[in-house]
């Protein structure tokens, strides 16, 4: 991985540590930390000014395809070719909940944008939504024909829209009440 200055492109560090490929990289809200997921079947976060390797998050039994933040920094969830997504403390990395019920790989997992609701995408064809804090399951959206390879929330979280190899994008609605 690198961290690469955004106005004049200069290389700023190599971030070395993964022993194989890295399906995913984001900073956190702050951006003092950087979290990375891999196919070596970690998680690992990094320092966002230097590079250097704070923590490495173990636990998954297979490939490690998304990572990403909450949004006030505090956590961060992984998705995995192990069928799971895991919430992790953002500090410490710390295991805080292993989130079951996809029946493949799970390749994508994101925050709502108030940080009370995680959606994951699986190549199940289905997309689920989780309670951020608890890790319950809150409901399971159907309608892809094919493995769903990425979900995210609208930027006011009422909506989620998930992409597919069926080619088709689906806009499922999501609120509470």
């Amino acid at each position: 991985m690198r961290i690469w200055d955004g106005e004049t492109g200069a290389l700023l560090a190599t971030l070395e540590g993964h022993t194989a490929w890295v399906r995913s990289a984001a900073y956190s809200p702050d951006g003092k930390r950087i979290v990375s997921a891999s196919d070596d079947q970690s998680v690992r976060i990094w320092d966002g000014e230097t590079g250097a390797l704070l923590a490495t998050l173990e636990g998954h039994t297979a490939g490690v395809l998304s990572a990403a933040y909450s949004p006030d920094g505090g956590r961060i969830v992984s998705a995995s070719d192990d069928q799971s997504v895991r919430i992790w403390d953002g500090e410490t990395g710390a295991l805080l909940r292993t989130l079951e019920g996809h029946t493949a790989g799970v390749l994508s997992a994101a925050y709502s944008p108030d940080g009370k609701r995680i959606v994951s995408a699986s190549d199940d064809g289905s997309v689920r939504i989780w309670d951020g804090e608890t890790g319950a399951p809150l409901a399971t959206l159907e309608g892809h024909t094919a493995g769903v390879s990425s979900a995210a929330y609208s930027p006011d979280g009422s909506r989620i829209v998930s992409a597919s190899d069926d080619r088709q994008r689906a806009h499922l609605g999501w609120r509470d009440g």
